[in-house]
């Protein structure tokens, strides 16, 4: 699990069909001082974060696959839950 930042929402006219219907968000992933940690990456969305939205993120594929329901679909990323923003996260 990581912290991630939603910097967008993915569309698209051709996809894998095990997607259809999903919501794709694009994440950057943030570091323990909530900086940018890589490069961003794009996450089935089952909770509608909005851009500027902070989330946690896995990257247990087979967590996503199960959840989308096909153990064929090229899911990896979900989001699986929304940080809130009133408790905010302790920077050292």
């Amino acid at each position: 699990m990581q912290l991630g930042e939603v910097i967008g929402h993915a569309t698209s006219t051709v996809k894998h069909p095990t997607l259809r219907g999903w919501r794709m968000a694009v994440v950057q992933p943030l570091d323990a001082r909530m900086r940018p940690d890589g490069v961003p990456i794009v996450a089935i969305d089952p909770l509608g974060g909005s851009r500027g939205d902070r989330v946690v993120i896995s990257s247990d594929g087979k967590a996503a696959r199960e959840l989308i329901g096909a153990e064929n679909s090229p899911a990896r990323y979900l989001v699986i839950g929304l940080a809130d923003a009133n408790t905010g996260v302790r920077q050292p």
